[in-house]
């Protein structure tokens, strides 16, 4: 599919959220209202001034549009809002960018081969309101014959695109790996903000300081990621033990400013477990050892993405 046949390709999409709305005007779909109701008025409105029509049912939607992009929140919205267009699906090729675990992605990629449709599963590493942005980074596993059919018309998400593998659970789960470490850093900063209020200072005063912090962690990552994939942590200059005697002083700040340290605990007992294991002389990236449990893989393994 060229950029010239893109512009002239109706493409269909599901949602009228933040996202939905953010990727419509760029490549002029039919969007239809949620499943049980119609859309606010002034949602489709200026979806409508920039060419978008907007559809009476989830059918008449997916019959517009050879491609058919999901925006909505999980894997099991996305088949109910298509379970009144199952008719419609085959031949098309249907894309979903919402949130899910990893078998949840097969599951629904299960179901879209069922009813004859190609299928590609996306998450968007952003904010919603980044969509369409050259900056903003989608992943998509599935189908790599249908990606590359659909990659012009996927660019208006975002100047970003990256293909990750034939197995349609790929997105779910890179999302989830690189998902994972948000909350913890959150919650630091949360809990550092919450102590210098203690003492009469500014949340933003710490913002320059964790930025650095932040910084130095980035350059660490292929440090940490080239240990972990040879299995060699020998070498590291952050050990865990050096992690390990810092445990103490967690205590000691929630003693004297009162903030909630709690929920650093089990991180901290994953630094003992470490310490305990053997590790304690290795980088602290040994905690992937420990966070490993013997499990019998749902899915066939596939080769690193880089």
């Amino acid at each position: 599919m060229s950029e010239q046949q893109h512009e002239n390709t109706p493409v269909t999409v599901i949602g009228l959220g933040s996202m939905g709305s953010a990727r419509a005007p760029d490549s002029r779909p039919p969007a239809p209202p949620p499943p049980g109701g119609n859309p606010p008025p002034a949602r489709p409105a200026p979806l409508r001034a920039r060419g978008a029509t907007v559809a009476a049912t989830p059918a008449a939607a997916v019959a517009a549009g050879r491609l058919v992009v999901t925006c909505l929140t999980t894997f099991d919205a996305t088949r109910e809002a298509l379970d009144p267009a199952t008719a419609e699906l085959r031949g098309r090729t249907l894309v979903t960018l919402n949130s899910g675990a990893p078998d949840q992605a097969r599951e629904t990629a299960e179901w879209a081969a069922g009813h004859g449709a190609r299928f590609l599963a996306g998450a968007v590493l952003d904010v919603p309101s980044a969509v369409g942005a050259p900056g903003t980074l989608l992943t998509y596993g599935g189908d790599r014959a249908a990606f590359d059919d659909a990659v012009p018309a996927l660019r208006a998400l975002g100047g970003e695109t990256v293909h990750l593998g034939d197995e349609p659970d790929l997105a779910a789960l890179y999302e989830m790996a690189v998902g994972a470490t948000l909350l913890p850093a959150l919650v630091g900063f949360f809990q550092g903000a919450a102590a210098l209020q203690a003492r009469g200072r500014t949340a933003a005063s710490m913002v320059g300081f964790t930025g650095r912090l932040l910084d130095m962690t980035k350059e660490l990552l292929p440090v940490f990621a080239d240990e972990i994939d040879r299995g060699d942590y020998g070498a590291g200059e952050s050990s865990v033990n050096l992690f390990l005697a810092g445990t103490a002083h967690d205590a000691a700040l929630e003693a004297e400013t009162g903030v909630d340290t709690a929920w650093l605990a089990p991180l901290h007992d994953l630094v003992r477990r470490a310490a305990e294991a053997g590790h304690g002389e290795d980088s602290i990236a040994a905690l992937t050892e420990v966070l490993r449990k013997p499990t019998e893989r749902p899915y066939p393994s596939t080769s690193p993405t880089s």
